[in-house]
């Protein structure tokens, strides 16, 4: 009788997937042995520090893992290789007996790398038997296995480089031509997301951690992730801008080990002569600038968010956002070895995936109903579920396939031997005119921080607004007359450099009458496009513009011109010109300035001109007097701030209790108001209690000021050259002429 057509299947498929099984285990074991062509006899055999390991015993431990939890528990006429292999290679599994302490691997001179090879071959025949017996029955702890052994491939390589750091021959794991440099991938833009109620961790048939689940519901609120990775350049802008110095931007034990350290640069930086190198697995190279930063602690990566403006991302965030994107990057396989830039003019999130394992502001810990599995193999991810801080998407060394947006790395928060980067993140915008969430949020992050402070933004309420333009007409404020005078005398000279049909672009127009100034000298211009977050401010200047100057198309834009991504389509292949008077750009750190300008290259477009006003450096009693006038203005102008706490997000503000004050930081080349508390005092606002002590201050605005050559350095970093400059005389004003 002829067998069914079921029963006649049944031994294909399973001969099908124990051939499978098999392959897959052959490739990932060859793969680990194949990363050893690089490397030496000896250097298998060394170990750089207490974190890490040698080659050796990673290759043995792996092997130990198959035999240990698949040979001797399923396999009946097993026989281990050699019985001491239990101690020496059992990484940190309780269940199964003492072992070799980790800080001491490198010790092991014996067994012999050849022997530890011929243990890894008589494993591999045992799991060829074992797999042709029971390929179905092992298959969990197969996938298990083979993802462990691919993890400890990453390892190899992060442990060989931290190696290799410490020679003074500073030797390539893979000698190659220099990293490539990388075209400017163009600056980081912001990717909003709605968040909601969203589900996160593992779910389907394939092969995860226990870590990775139970999938569950987070609750989101709206959020925006930057579409890259923060790069070498800017990171060297951190650095410049005294990063690794400035107390107020790190976590308490972050600084404590930035002293402890003497932290100055991520990790195998080295400064010379003619810049910065850092040692790769191609040996010690240049900075590629374009490239993404990495080797950097989660307190670097902290700080730099603080500094940036910024925050990481949750773990949530991140799987949610990269929950459909392909698992596709720069990995392993590509022989980059480095993480690698990334192209500009790609929409959407990019690099979610490889390059760099990047820093979340997760601790790691169990999902809700986690529970390890029984026995020792339960020990593999529950029992580190404490101090340490969660990484997402995988990296440079990491084997393709590896990972998935439900893969969750940790590591302790000051280590940095790993391949680890950052990538920004925001709450997602709310308008100031909406219902206030943004200013009450903004408030209660303010006066929680160690130095208190307030976004400058938040001054310009009705009276506020009324009270600045009071203060340019006062004798000591110099900005604003100065630059009109300086506009009106050079504005034909500037207008030369507007085409006829263009588009004039005003980044924070507010009531245009500058604006003005530049349109009576360019009648020719074709369509004005005002850029403001108010829309009843826009409304109104774009109104009255249009009334005035009847010939001119008047396309008014309702964003915020720090983060606008397209121009209106009246605009379209016109010549553009942006316009961005009134030394606004001094309210933004140094390297806020390089963001902006890149974000403003990337609306305005390549060839595009941009006209920028700047307030020069000067004498310092010039510069206080300007933010601190006899008649008290300026004062009433900044306690105003506190009135309209007190009046729109609920606070009790004494405001007679606080004083106005403004210095000048000669270091860092800025006016800084403060408000500073008169006595020791607590204060309720935006729904907190907040302290304050006798003489701490709140800082509420800086106003850089700039050398031209200084600023042309600055434009230079986002893409921009300095074309023209028109300079008034003292009180020193200049606007310059950018060109991208």
């Amino acid at each position: 009788m002829a067998p069914s057509d079921e029963t006649a299947a049944a031994p294909a498929l399973h001969r099908a997937a124990q051939a499978e099984a098999a392959a897959r285990y052959r490739r990932v074991r060859e793969a680990s042995l194949a990363m050893t062509a690089h490397l030496s006899a000896e250097d298998q055999l060394a170990q750089s520090m207490p974190d890490a390991s040698p080659t050796k015993w990673h290759l043995a431990h792996t092997t130990w893992f198959f035999e240990t939890f698949l040979l001797i528990p399923r396999l009946a006429d097993y026989r281990p290789f050699n019985p001491s292999f239990a101690y020496l290679f059992n990484s940190y599994y309780e269940a199964l007996g003492p072992r070799q302490p980790r800080p001491q691997r490198g010790l092991l001179t014996r067994p012999s790398l050849d022997e530890v090879k011929a243990y890894r071959a008589h494993v591999d025949d045992g799991m060829a038997r074992l797999l042709r017996q029971d390929a179905y029955g092992v298959a969990d702890l197969l996938d298990l296995g083979l993802a462990h052994e691919e993890q400890h491939q990453e390892l190899i390589l992060m442990d060989i480089l931290h190696l290799f750091s410490q020679s003074p021959l500073k030797p390539a794991y893979a000698p190659a031509p220099a990293l490539p440099v990388g075209a400017d991938p163009g600056p980081a833009r912001p990717v909003d997301f709605a968040g909601g109620l969203v589900e996160i961790g593992h779910s389907g048939a394939n092969f995860a951690f226990d870590n990775e689940g139970p999938r569950h519901k987070v609750y989101l609120q709206p959020y925006r992730l930057a579409d890259r990775l923060v790069t070498n350049s800017e990171w060297l802008a951190f650095m410049a801008d005294g990063g690794y110095a400035r107390p107020e931007l790190w976590l308490s034990e972050g600084w404590a080990t930035v002293q402890a350290e003497g932290w100055n640069a991520p990790l195998y930086w080295q400064e010379a002569p003619s810049g910065w190198r850092a040692m790769t697995l191609q040996g010690l190279r240049a900075i590629a600038p374009h490239a993404p930063v990495t080797h950097i602690s989660f307190y670097e990566a902290d700080a730099y968010a603080t500094w940036a403006g910024a925050r990481l991302p949750t773990e949530a965030e991140w799987e949610h956002a990269a929950r459909d994107l392909p698992a596709r990057g720069n990995f392993l396989g590509s022989g980059q070895f480095g993480p690698a830039a990334t192209p500009a003019g790609v929409s959407g999130l990019r690099q979610m995936f490889g390059d760099t394992w990047e820093w979340t502001r997760s601790a790691y810990g169990p999902y809700p109903g986690f529970h390890p599995a029984d026995g020792a193999v339960g020990e593999y991810n529950g029992k580190f579920m404490i101090g340490q801080m969660v990484l997402r998407g995988g990296c440079c060394v990491t084997p393709q396939g590896h990972t998935r947006a439900s893969y969750r790395n940790f590591f302790q928060p000051q280590q940095r031997w790993m391949f680890s980067g950052l990538r920004l993140a925001w709450d997602a915008v709310v308008r100031v005119e909406d219902d206030g969430s943004a200013f009450a949020a903004d408030v209660r992050r303010g006066l929680s921080q160690g130095r208190k402070e307030l976004p400058a933004k938040y001054f310009y309420d009705a009276e506020g607004s009324a009270l600045f333009e009071a203060i340019t007409d006062l004798p000591e404020y110099y900005p604003t007359r100065t630059e009109v005078a300086l506009l009106r005398e050079t504005a034909p000279a500037m207008a030369a450099h507007i085409p006829a049909g263009a588009a004039l672009v005003e980044f924070g127009s507010g009531a245009s009458t500058k604006t003005r100034i530049l349109l009576d000298a360019a009648p020719r211009t074709g369509v004005y496009v005002p850029i403001d977050i108010s829309r009843s401010a826009l409304d109104a200047a774009a109104e009255a513009i249009g009334r005035d100057y009847p010939g001119l198309e008047v396309a008014p834009l309702v964003d915020d011109f720090t983060t606008a991504l397209d121009l209106p389509g009246e605009v379209g292949e016109r010549p553009r010109v942006g316009f961005f008077p009134g030394s606004t750009i001094g309210n933004f750190r140094p390297q806020e300035v390089v963001v902006f300008l890149s974000a403003a290259k990337h609306l305005l477009g390549e060839g595009a001109g941009f006209l920028v006003g700047i307030d020069l450096v000067k004498d310092a009693e010039t510069l206080v007097a300007a933010y601190d006038d006899a008649q008290g203005v300026t004062a009433a102008f900044n306690l105003n701030l506190l009135a309209r706490i007190n009046r729109e997000l609920e606070g009790d503000f004494d405001l007679s209790a606080f004083e106005h004050r403004a210095v000048w930081n000669a270091e860092e080349s800025r006016m800084e108001m403060h408000l500073v508390s008169r006595s020791d005092q607590s204060v309720r606002a935006a729904g907190a209690t907040f302290r304050f002590k006798t003489g701490e201050t709140i800082h509420t605005e800086n106003s850089y000021k700039f050398t031209v050559d200084g600023f042309a350095k600055l434009a230079e970093q986002a893409g921009w050259k300095l074309e023209r400059r028109w300079e008034s005389p003292a009180p020193s004003f200049a606007v310059v002429l950018l060109r991208a």
